[in-house]
């Protein structure tokens, strides 16, 4: 297997949504380079299981970091992108949008406003 670029892996965070395909975690680091973190534009057709995908993930950062800045390391990169430049934005400037050891950390007052259920101690799936 090729060299692998150096990757944090997040201990016990959730691989991913149970019951669908929307993860939360890569397994191992892209040989070509960590995926760019980029914003994705949400539309109101987005369906519950996708909302619910967002706020678990969510959920899942804030109780393993908090308020505090963490390092994107095996975070899925399409999964940030959906809440990026919103709930979730840099921690460093400049921001390299396309390194594990990109630095972030939650815009707490956006994402209790997008996702209050994200803030719970539980959150039901």
């Amino acid at each position: 297997m090729a060299n692998l670029p150096d990757m944090t892996k997040h201990r016990g965070f959730p691989s991913g949504l149970p019951g669908t395909g929307f993860q939360f975690t890569v397994r191992r680091a892209n040989p070509k380079g960590a995926t760019k973190i980029i914003e994705r534009k949400r539309f109101n057709d987005r369906t519950p299981t996708e909302k619910l995908a967002d706020a678990a993930f969510l959920h899942a950062i804030w109780h393993m970091f908090g308020s505090e800045p963490f390092e994107r390391g095996n975070l899925d990169a399409g999964r940030i992108s959906w809440l990026f430049n919103r709930e979730i934005v840099p921690a460093e400037k400049p921001f390299d949008p396309a390194s594990y050891e990109a630095m972030l950390m939650i815009d707490e007052e956006v994402a209790r406003k997008s996702y209050p259920e994200a803030f719970q101690e539980v959150l039901e799936v």
